[in-house]
């Protein structure tokens, strides 16, 4: 059973009789994209982890894309009926809109168990554990059978539009060069699957011989990694033509590590 941004308003916090619960059925996973308080935000799913599995894409509050102002986002879409609807419920209608792209790619939507959406961009969620990752959607219950927990909560960020899912990535670069300038750092990932955009690193005061850490969600799934582009900028017009490069790049693949 999978419940999409199952109702906040007159359903959380009651029994499990009135509103969703994992004894409703063998496997219940559920996706949470509205689940802001409702007053004053207008949320109109539940915060609750109320499933075997609970996923809250993007923290489960605000969904990319869906801050756009209403003409855009009627634009954006196929006709003027959907992108007004879109506009009213953009967060709440994301649930099933993310269900329906899992159809389409059964090894997307990787889900971290995480305590906390906060928790989700450092270190202490990355990468999947041995047993793997769950995949929000249609394929949450090939994880079934895997739960230890008395519920599992879920983290994962998503793209603006179709196609929503993205591949996590983490990537460490050291630099290189003769002295700290003041700019920005890009890199772009190469693989055996596909390559992606160019993504930001770093930004502000590039230091030669720090490190920098910084998680990537990738619109595609590379595979191996073949190469790695790296990109800098400066910020202002430097006439002393400061060089700057990378020493070293890892790359670690969220999914499999």
């Amino acid at each position: 059973l999978s419940g999409l941004d199952p109702a906040q308003p007159y359903f959380q916090g009651t029994p499990i009789e009135v509103r969703l619960d994992k004894t409703d059925a063998e496997f219940v996973d559920v996706i949470h994209t509205d689940s802001a308080p409702t007053i004053p935000y207008l949320g109109f799913g539940m915060s609750s982890a109320v499933g075997h599995l609970d996923f809250y894409p993007n923290g489960g509050k605000q969904m990319p894309g869906c801050g756009k102002n209403p003409v855009s986002q009627i634009v954006d879409l196929d006709g003027i009926w959907e992108g007004t609807r879109d506009f009213v419920a953009c967060n709440h209608l994301r649930s099933y809109k993310y269900y329906s792209d899992s159809i389409i790619y059964p090894d997307g939507f990787l889900g971290y168990s995480c305590p906390s959406y906060d928790v989700f961009d450092t270190e202490n969620c990355f990468p999947c554990p041995r047993g793997g990752c769950p995949n929000m959607g249609h394929f949450a219950d090939k994880f079934k059978g895997k739960i230890k927990n008395n519920f599992l909560k879920l983290y994962l960020n998503t793209g603006e539009a179709k196609d929503f899912p993205l591949w996590r990535y983490k990537v460490t670069v050291t630099l290189s060069g003769n002295r700290k300038v003041k700019g920005y750092v890009n890199i772009a990932l190469y693989g055996s699957d596909g390559n992606t955009r160019q993504h930001r690193v770093i930004k502000g005061t590039l230091q030669p011989v720090n490190t920098y850490t910084v998680f990537i969600d990738a619109e595609v799934k590379v595979g191996t990694v073949t190469k790695v582009k790296f990109l800098w900028n400066n910020k202002e017009l430097n006439p002393t033509f400061p060089k700057l490069g990378a020493a070293t790049i890892t790359v670690q693949s969220g999914e499999n590590g």
